[in-house]
């Protein structure tokens, strides 16, 4: 159960495995008292004057306490971010990195200026707006209340948060930085005369990607006789010593 368990964990993309993780184990290490939100939170002066630069990040892994709105924003989190891995980035990590990074350091910029003091939600809520435009024709149901088309989310998202009482100004930061992204990525590249903007930088793509196969290689004889030989001696383990 456990090694079943330990699998399907590992079988989850790395970006979307490493970003859920980290948020669950932020959110747990504050249930259990071992830091506070008061050594998370967006804070600039703090960031510059006394260099507690970690702030950048650990803003993006809070998503309160343990409680609804957690889990409401864990699953989307999980589901969005996996699905973009698994879909329009399968195969391009460093991509998939580089949007990570875009749309961090615009959040964290417009976060200077509207007081915002946790991004996660507003990061989330990117995720799921570029999701929904590169997936127009998908047919959503929110709760078995609504039925709509996928790039109406992220909208019917903010209005359950404005429902819930909670300030659609995250909501909107993370449409905002996704359709500029989107635009940048997906728009402006196809339109007469567009061209694409952002450019992967190769130090990512040396990183994350695996590097292609040649297809025009073939192996030495030498080579070939050497992966024969393990086919036929690894059947049953050590080839037989005749000498004995």
């Amino acid at each position: 159960m456990a090694y079943q368990r330990r699998r399907e964990y590992f079988q989850i993309p790395s970006v979307t495995r490493a970003y859920t993780t980290a948020c669950v184990l932020t959110t747990a290490a504050v249930q259990l008292e071992v830091i506070t939100p008061f050594q998370l939170y967006f804070n600039p002066d703090l960031i510059i004057r006394r260099y507690q630069l970690w702030r950048l990040i650990t803003n993006f892994l809070f998503f309160g306490s343990l409680g609804f709105s957690f889990l409401f924003n864990i699953i989307f989190l999980y589901r969005y971010c996996r699905m973009l891995e698994e879909g329009s980035f399968r195969g391009r990590t460093a991509d998939f990195v580089y949007m990570f990074l875009f749309g961090g350091v615009l959040m964290t910029l417009f976060g200077l200026f509207a007081n915002l003091f946790f991004l996660g939600q507003a990061f989330t809520i990117m995720l799921v707006y570029v999701w929904s435009r590169r997936n127009p024709y998908i047919r959503m149901n929110f709760f078995g209340l609504l039925n709509f088309q996928a790039p109406f989310l992220p909208w019917v998202l903010m209005g359950f948060s404005l429902l819930l009482g909670n300030s659609i100004v995250v909501d909107l930061l993370g449409i905002g930085v996704g359709h500029i992204y989107y635009f940048l990525e997906d728009v402006f590249p196809n339109q007469p005369g567009g061209r694409k903007l952002l450019m992967t930088p190769e130090l990512l793509r040396t990183v994350f990607d695996t590097p292609e196969e040649d297809p025009s290689y073939f192996p030495l004889p030498e080579e070939q006789a050497g992966e024969f030989w393990q086919d036929q001696g690894g059947d049953g383990g050590e080839p037989n010593d005749q000498g004995q």
